[in-house]
């Protein structure tokens, strides 16, 4: 044999010896929970980037949210006393379900919970689930927290109309941290991302319903304009819509693999209808 095919020999059998020799990353319990923290983080990081990459029809959306947010805003006193006619006969089951689920320390027990059992079960679509939960509330919950420091409009329950405003506190000023809703935003987020793990429409559509309850009993408690729940609601979607689509990147298990390409969101507001439509 010559040398020069001696060399190539060496070198080819060497190389090959040391892929085989390259250690593979175990999959243990660990390396999965720092590989979906990580993830957590990436998802609500990429969540906030959107902003810098939309284009035209994800601007329209924005302008329909913003503007039919201020088109709510200017009936948000007639609708606040419109529902005073009902809310005494609202079961008080549903009320306190309302008011505690979509408190924060709730939320996060029950994302986690649905987390940790995808963790410890092994079950990489039950993991992505509670991740894309876990982010959104996240996303949500921080921004919401801002924007109510920033904003700082009044609550019903403050006696004063929707129109007052005392903004731009570094702490929270209790009764003028109205918008946006809280409970509306982490409540229908949980909603409408574990509605992705089914394909009825029924299914999907109980669990909206569910998801819905917390930011409707605000309003009826005073804690919340109709404006502040319905633009938390439609925000909470873009919120988990967004994450989704990173965590396509990172799992192999996809809910949403056979969504058609061509599915949107899309808000319509006009003089006698307000509504979120999908089409498909």
């Amino acid at each position: 044999m010559k040398p020069l095919q001696l060399l190539f020999l060496v070198l080819f059998t060497t190389t090959i010896s040391g892929q085989d020799l390259q250690p593979k990353k175990e999959k243990n319990l660990w390396n999965n929970f720092t590989y979906d923290v990580g993830n957590m983080f990436g998802g609500v990081g990429y969540a906030y980037s959107r902003p810098f990459h939309w284009k035209g029809n994800d601007w329209a959306n924005f302008g329909y949210l913003t503007g039919g947010t201020l088109l709510l805003f200017t009936v948000d006193d007639e609708l606040n006393r419109w529902k005073n006619g009902f809310d005494q006969d609202v079961p008080d089951l549903i009320m306190d379900y309302g008011n505690k689920y979509g408190a924060p320390e709730n939320n996060y027990m029950l994302t986690g919970g649905v987390y940790l059992a995808g963790l410890f079960t092994k079950n990489e679509k039950l993991r992505r689930t509670g991740v894309l939960l876990i982010s959104s509330a996240t996303a949500g919950g921080f921004l919401q927290q801002v924007s109510k420091r920033i904003i700082g409009r009044a609550r019903p329950k403050s006696g004063a109309g929707s129109g007052t405003y005392d903004p731009f506190h570094l702490d929270r000023v209790y009764d003028y941290d109205s918008f946006p809703s809280g409970h509306a935003m982490l409540a229908f987020s949980n909603a409408y991302a574990i509605a992705k793990q089914f394909k009825s429409p029924w299914v999907k559509g109980g669990l909206y319903t569910v998801g819905m309850i917390p930011g409707l009993v605000r309003v009826l408690d005073d804690f919340h304009w109709f404006s502040d729940v319905a633009f938390s609601t439609v925000l909470s979607i873009f919120i988990v819509e967004s994450i989704d689509r990173y965590l396509d990147s990172k799992y192999n298990e996809k809910y949403n693999n056979k969504r058609p390409k061509d599915v949107s969101w899309n808000l319509s507001f006009g003089p006698n209808r307000v509504g979120v439509s999908v089409n498909f």
